[in-house]
């Protein structure tokens, strides 16, 4: 086995897997993951450049995770950027502030090279499942945009378009540096006007009609399936392979964009980073949903992350 460590780092959340990695096999033994809300993404949409607290944010996170590829002796590494750092005009200060820290430079990837890592990750376990029907439709939420790939046991099609949680949280929520708390009907039919124009842009590339089962990944699906399950905590072990059916997805968007900040942050497995944010990205599912008839989505906790950690092995 191989020992590796991938970094993706977002416009939302920064994260780190270490892991073995068998390519024989296709096993991959997890030994550290974890993620940090670093909100990178921060302004980018309104003024095109990192914000320097949310530059420290990130450089923070990566200290740390620069100990916990020591101590796990991991051999390769690969740093992932994705949207808020290919589109911000001092994003050499980004890369080399991840430089000076973890000795490698983040590569700052194409949309389609985004999709393809998410595929991997999210598919390699269920291409054996007779209970999923292929094709697969991988969507991918982010912070900044969001990745869709259809294929079966590689990409037949891939897009990235800008929306994502944050970007729509900022473009339509906030009001003079301030989230509307509740929003008003107003916003939220113009942050869903964003995502029909965004998913028509999708249907020019991607048959996302065609898929058979649904995989949805990153933290505003995997918080929709916590909360489902009525979970106590964030519990990455019960949301993994998880179905959250449409309808349950439709009443989860609507009571989380009516309610208040406080609301939301009283859900036991609300990530304090998602308060926000978690809305946006619940309607974003809601309307991927609609648009491709899916009646339920399939959650998965391993995404880009994953395979990352597998073009690295």
């Amino acid at each position: 086995m191989t020992r590796v460590a991938a970094v993706d780092c977002g416009t939302n959340s920064i994260r780190l897997l270490v892991a073995d990695a068998d390519p024989a096999t296709g096993e991959l033994l997890e030994l550290d993951r974890r993620m940090t809300i670093v909100r990178l993404g921060q302004g980018v949409d309104r003024t095109g450049r990192l914000a320097p607290e949310a530059l420290e944010r990130t450089f923070a996170a990566c200290r740390e995770y620069a100990e916990a590829i020591k101590e796990h002796g991991a051999e390769r590494l690969r740093f992932v950027a994705t949207s808020a750092s290919r589109d911000a005009e001092n994003r050499d200060e980004f890369v080399r502030g991840v430089m000076d820290i973890l000795g490698v430079e983040p590569e700052v990837i194409s949309g389609d090279q985004e999709a393809e890592f998410s595929f991997t990750g999210a598919t390699k376990e269920l291409t054996g499942r007779a209970d999923l029907a292929r094709p697969f439709l991988v969507v991918d939420i982010g912070g900044g945009s969001t990745e869709f790939v259809v294929g079966d046991d590689h990409v037949r099609a891939a897009r990235s378009v800008d929306v994502g949680c944050v970007r729509m949280t900022e473009r339509h929520l906030v009001r003079d540096g301030v989230v509307t708390d509740p929003p008003a009907e107003e916003q939220i039919a113009a942050i869903r006007a964003d995502i029909e124009a965004a998913l028509d842009l999708a249907e020019e590339t991607v048959p996302l009609r065609e898929a058979h089962t649904l995989v949805g990944l990153a933290g505003s699906v995997t918080t929709v399936s916590a909360i489902a399950q009525e979970l106590p905590a964030y519990d990455s072990a019960a949301i993994h392979h998880s179905r959250v059916s449409r309808e349950r997805v439709r009443e989860i968007s609507d009571r989380l964009l009516h309610s208040t900040h406080a609301e939301r942050a009283a859900i036991p497995s609300m990530h304090p980073g998602r308060v926000d944010v978690i809305g946006a990205g619940a309607l974003i599912l809601l309307a991927i949903m609609e648009r491709t008839g899916a009646r339920e989505a399939v959650v998965s906790e391993h995404d880009i992350l994953d395979g990352i950690a597998w073009s690295v092995a």
